[in-house]
């Protein structure tokens, strides 16, 4: 799980915070979550379409775990996904989340960022 987080944490304006306790850690972008990290499986946002594919696709991907089913699918990271799977996904999640983001917010975080 250490490389997911890692992963998520390289995204523009991402940050780690624990709003639950010790576990999960909760990765966001502009205050939004955008991953969910527990040491076996990471929950991560999905266009509602994708979702359901993924979880016709891979037994490791179900419908989110204490989450808006439609828009969260919770992966189980047992080594049944490659690895680019899964930042694959993580990528999506953080998009989606991005682009929901208010403009202002999306600017400031592009220019902190330097990708303007």
């Amino acid at each position: 799980m250490e490389i997911l987080t890692e992963y998520c944490s390289c995204k523009p304006g991402a940050e780690q915070t624990y709003p639950f306790g010790p576990q999960p850690l909760v990765m966001k972008v502009g205050g939004k979550m955008f991953a969910l990290i527990s040491p076996d499986h990471i929950s991560l946002k999905c266009d509602p379409v994708i979702a359901e594919n993924l979880r016709e696709q891979h037994a490791a991907v179900t419908p989110g775990y204490h989450l808006n089913k439609k828009h969260w699918n919770t992966v189980h990271v047992d080594g049944a996904l490659a690895l680019d799977e899964l930042t694959d996904m993580i990528d999506h999640s953080y998009e989606l989340v991005f682009k929901s983001l208010p403009k202002t917010v999306r600017n400031r975080l592009e220019q902190a960022s330097g990708n303007e």
